[in-house]
């Protein structure tokens, strides 16, 4: 990079020189600053390229130095990618782990320290897309139905808490993490408003609307919810006061997945599914089921088209002048 960078503590590593821990420290720190990826991501990064220098490390039997790794051949890189999948790792993870290694070796070359030209001869592994598997109309509005859960020994506040969060998922589309990192003062009391401003992926900000009956469902929770709700604090609480774990909503959905009779495929995640496939269904645009899911590409919204083919071809028959 063209400006001096502040002073990072090096990375330990057993298997690598300090040089290559000390870029790797820089490279994950350009990552998170300047291109804002998910700490998830930063996080399967990492350990992807930590893996690729054990490797090295064994299959040239030598610790790994900067120059070495620079010199890397295409063969030593099939040999990586062969021993992860020999491991049972998906194409997926693959793709990922080279993308990952493609990405340290640009930032190599942009530093001046190498250009690893290998890993541009290394073509990506092939994967095939899974279609998201929707929840029918009918039984994803009845997941934010608190009565489904009246048997239950828990407080009423909490069936509340659980059908006010999966609505947000189903009714606006929300990644459960979305959902859970709103704020009080981020949600609108009923008739105040019909927007919410969610941070997804990469820290990034954008606008969703958010119908009526949901905002209703929250402002119950709300009303019943035992403990202070300020408003620069998390909106969804846990039964002891702090911030809300995913995993209560998931355990929830397990529950009533179970009593509406539906299969393992209807997770929290599913709800997601469901609203962009049922708008997809109803006639909505892509590019904007693209901008309310929050997705960097197209691409990744397209995948919905797959689900609903027969819709595509009747639009297409009653369309085409030549139909």
């Amino acid at each position: 990079m063209s400006r001096s960078a502040p002073a990072i503590r090096p990375i330990d590593l057993d298997c690598a020189d300090d040089d290559i821990a000390l870029q790797m420290t820089r490279w994950l720190s350009h990552l998170r600053a300047e291109r804002r990826l998910s700490p998830k991501t930063l996080e399967a990064y990492a350990r992807d390229l930590r893996q690729c220098l054990v490797f090295l490390c064994e299959h040239w039997g030598a610790r790994v130095t900067l120059a070495r790794f620079a010199a890397l051949e295409a063969s030593d890189i099939r040999a990586f990618m062969a021993m992860r999948r020999a491991g049972d790792i998906g194409g997926r993870s693959l793709m990922r782990a080279l993308a990952g290694l493609r990405s340290f070796g640009r930032f190599l070359e942009r530093e001046g320290k190498g250009k690893v030209g290998a890993l541009s001869a290394i073509r990506a592994p092939k994967v095939g897309k899974s279609l998201p598997k929707p929840i029918q109309m009918a039984a994803a509005k009845r997941f934010t139905d608190a009565d489904e859960r009246a048997g239950e020994s828990r407080d009423p506040w909490i069936w509340a808490r659980d059908a006010a969060v999966m609505a947000l998922l189903y009714g606006s589309g929300l990644r459960i993490s979305e959902a859970l990192g709103l704020k009080r003062r981020d949600v609108p009391a009923p008739g105040a408003g019909d927007v919410l401003v969610v941070t997804g992926k990469g820290n990034k900000t954008r606008m969703v609307p958010v119908l009526q009956n949901v905002l209703t469902l929250v402002h119950d929770y709300v009303a019943m919810c035992p403990h202070p709700l300020p408003p620069e604090g998390p909106i969804f609480l846990g039964a002891r006061g702090g911030p809300l774990s995913p995993r209560i909503i998931q355990l929830t959905m397990e529950r009533l997945r179970g009593a509406l009779g539906l299969p393992d495929s209807a997770t929290p995640h599913a709800l997601r599914h469901s609203f962009a496939t049922h708008l997809l269904t109803r006639g909505g645009d892509l590019r904007a089921i693209q901008e309310l899911l929050g997705h960097a590409s197209l691409s990744t919204t397209q995948i919905y088209t797959g689900i609903d083919t027969e819709r595509l071809f009747e639009v297409y028959r009653s369309a085409h002048p030549r139909a």
